[in-house]
């Protein structure tokens, strides 16, 4: 068989026989499979599965870990953070969590402004009729609940406090309050569920978490691992003869429950027909009344979404809009998600159209400065206030030749990227080290770095340029944008072949789709064999390609055992040898974290290879290799430098943190061996590609493409899936995602010239 890439052997031996070591299972297609390890995957069917083109469905079984995870798998439930009394300053994290509840705030007091609902629907019939009919009910006020169908209207800026800084060292996050643990814990036991659990719950039930769980068991399933049938039978162990499967209580419960886990897969809504589905596949008597329910009481909203058909002629001037038939599709989501849309799509309107007619003297300047592509970049820069910039690693000379003329000129200009790794790669670019105009987007929104915020909490800048514009999830592209003060310029730049964001939503995506805003696609290739072999796999061809200095190497195995064995021997002995790469220095990547050759199996090994210990601190020791997830959808490398009474001290990105020792098992994980999902966003000198032979039916295109992009030096490719390889490359392309932004966008944004 020819392999479609130069095949050499490994430098090493021969490798010793090894035995199978089972079934890798565990996939990353997408954000939730990438998160959810296979074995627990293994216990039911995916919780979201894509239904058609853009659409969704939710099934009978869980992904993962059934509950909001981060990129890593990693259960990403963070406690709310406390008042630290003499404290003087809150680390990134909590600073990041406090400035989400600010935003969550603002969106609230935005949504209890909204005027009436919106006088649509009227051709809607059977069950979203009935729905829209009860939505109506509510707003009218004939019963209580969330309003829907509203027009948003736009909100004040809020004043800011003065950006937080980052401290030195980092201080452990707050647990909850032990007194409400304890409460919790005793609930938990009489109804026979896990003590453990007690301080998930209390952070996510908040006060009164003890009696809200009495008052509705089944609101155990808002804590991350939590599924249908452990809450099922905790509110029979409670409820007794009361708990019954039309129970309204399970049916809004449940509901919610599979809203997460379509926000889990990506999705920031679901058509309605699936979500009444899976209700239905989870025993819920009256889904149609279930999901009501959950309208009634806030837990969810409800939304009618023109739809687009080709041929479709526009309404005729004087025809009555509500006399034509209008085809639409009905979506349930969760009210975080579907107000983060509907405020990132106001913000980027409000960009648009903010930006002056005449170009300023200083943008003229820095035009002026440039040349080819970052001249182009900066002339569409300079007159409009939303910029997208596709391109691979290569292509980010150009936005940073960009922020480098804006400076220039006296504009006031920052970028940020998705991890402290790209913020160094970005800045080099620059000739200085990040933090004085790179920083990580998690940084800027938190004020840990950045500029500082004016008097009406904008962001003191005239131009924001994010890189990995890719990983932007819904929330966080929102908070960005709301950020960004009238007559600023926001350029996006990123791969659109990587993966999708970890959380919710695909925001670069369905940007590209909405003709709105200029486009720039950088035509600054990636270098060498590896740069070749990538571009090759983002047009979906495997191509062949020279590699003289075995930039690119293959190493077949038959089966997960000798998987294993491999990808130890080349990360401990033949990459380090043939090629000068340390092995601190090489990233392990491969599809999922369970099964015989996932994150798990070969973090185990390499740890007693490379750094043997008795793991007396939950299974570390100072200096392992580590992944920390410091909030959902982010996962910083780093290494552990001790631990002690006051939990275990890490170094993150060149700054000390320190997780609590009730909190390292959700939010700290071994880092050699990393998913795709996890090093998006990094490079590594070498990297080692483990391609099992039973992951064959989970690759993706962007799956390859983000793995084989990590390596600036070598690739090695442990490759155990035959034909399955080019096969994925050619067909198997990004899965869907239920999003609004599109539409939101198209009423907003007339297209641009």
């Amino acid at each position: 068989m020819e392999h479609p890439v130069t095949t050499e052997q490994t430098p090493a031996g021969d490798p010793e026989e090894a035995p199978s070591g089972g079934t890798t299972a565990a996939a990353e297609t997408e954000a939730a499979a990438d998160r959810a390890p296979s074995a627990e995957a293994a216990e039911g069917a995916e919780a979201v599965r894509e239904t058609g083109d853009g659409g969704a469905g939710v099934d009978a079984g869980e992904a993962g870990s059934g509950g909001r995870t981060d990129g890593d798998g990693a259960a990403a439930q963070v406690p709310p953070a406390e008042a630290t009394g003499g404290t003087p300053a809150l680390s990134e994290a909590e600073a990041e969590l406090a400035a989400q509840r600010v935003e969550r705030e603002r969106i609230a007091r935005r949504k209890a402004e909204r005027q009436g609902p919106v006088d649509s629907g009227g051709k809607l019939s059977g069950k979203a009729a009935d729905l829209l009919a009860a939505v109506r009910a509510v707003e009218s006020g004939e019963k209580g609940g969330a309003p829907a169908f509203v027009e948003p209207a736009p909100a004040p800026r809020r004043p800011a406090p003065e950006p937080v800084r980052r401290p030195e060292p980092v201080p452990a996050v707050a647990a909850p309050d032990a007194e409400a643990v304890g409460a919790v814990r005793a609930v938990l036991a009489e109804g026979g569920a896990p003590e453990a659990l007690a301080p998930q719950v209390a952070a996510a039930l908040g006060d009164g978490a003890e009696d809200t769980l009495r008052a509705d068991p089944w609101q155990l399933l808002r804590v991350a691992g939590v599924r249908p049938e452990q809450a099922d039978g905790f509110a029979r162990a409670l409820l007794g003869a009361e708990c019954r499967p039309d129970d309204e209580r399970r049916g809004r419960a449940l509901t919610v429950w599979l809203l997460e886990q379509a926000a889990v897969a990506g999705h920031t809504a679901l058509d309605l027909p699936a979500l009444t589905e899976a209700l239905v596949k989870r025993a819920v008597p009256g889904p149609d009344e279930a999901v009501q329910s959950a309208l009634a009481e806030g837990d969810a909203l409800v939304f009618q979404d023109a739809l687009e058909e080709p041929g479709a002629q526009p309404v005729a001037a004087g025809e009555d809009e509500d006399e034509q038939e209008v085809p639409v599709r009905v979506l349930a989501g969760l009210e975080r998600y579907a107000l983060a849309e509907e405020s990132l799509a106001d913000a980027l309107a409000r960009l648009v159209n903010s930006v002056p007619k005449e170009t300023e003297e200083p943008w003229e300047a820095a035009v002026a400065a440039l040349s080819r592509g970052a001249a182009d970049l900066a002339r569409q820069v300079a007159g409009h206030g939303l910029v997208l910039h596709t391109g691979g690693e290569a292509a980010r000379a150009e936005p940073a030749a960009l922020l480098g003329a804006a400076r220039a000129a006296g504009l006031r200009a920052f970028a940020v990227c998705h991890t402290p790794d790209g913020a160094r790669r970005f800045a080099a670019h620059l000739d200085e080290e990040p933090g004085g105009a790179v920083g990580t987007v998690a940084g800027l929104l938190s004020g840990a770095s950045g500029p500082g915020r004016d008097a009406e909490g904008a962001l003191a800048l005239d131009l924001l340029v994010v890189l990995d514009a890719p990983q932007l999830d819904v929330e966080a592209a929102a908070m960005l944008a709301e950020s960004l003060p009238d007559g600023a310029r926001l350029v996006l730049s990123g791969d659109p072949a990587v993966l999708w964001s970890a959380g919710p939503g695909r925001v670069f995506a369905d940007l590209l789709a909405v003709p709105a805003c200029p486009q720039v696609a950088s035509r600054v290739p990636d270098p060498g064999p590896l740069g070749e072999l990538v571009s090759g796999i983002g047009v979906g061809e495997l191509v062949q390609v020279e590699a003289p200095g075995k930039e690119i190497v293959i190493v077949p195995v038959r089966d997960p055992g000798e998987a294993v064995h491999r990808t130890v021997q080349l990360v401990a002995d033949s990459v380090p040898r043939a090629f000068g790469v340390p092995p601190e220095e090489t990233v392990v990547i491969t599809p999922g974290h369970g099964g015989a050759a996932g994150t798990r199996a070969l973090n185990t090994v390499l740890k007693e290879r490379l750094n043997p210990g008795p793991g007396r601190f939950g299974g570390f020791d100072p200096g392992d290799r580590i992944v920390h997830s410091p909030a959902p959808g982010r996962t910083v490398p780093g290494r552990v430098v001790r631990a002690d009474a006051e939990g275990l001290h890490l170094e993150c990105a060149g700054a000390p943190v320190v997780v609590p020792r009730e909190l390292v098992e959700s939010r700290v994980r071994h880092g050699w061996a990393l998913t795709a999902h996890q090093a998006v966003g990094g490079r590594w000198p070498a990297a080692v590609v483990v391609l099992p032979g039973d992951a064959a039916d989970v690759l993706t295109r962007p799956w390859v493409y983000t793995a084989f992009g990590r390596a600036e030096r070598h690739l090695s490719v442990v490759h155990g899936v035959e034909q399955a390889l080019p096969k994925a490359v050619a067909e198997n392309v990004a899965k869907p995602r239920t999003t609004r932004l599109r539409t939101l966008l198209r009423v907003q944004l007339p297209p641009a010239g």
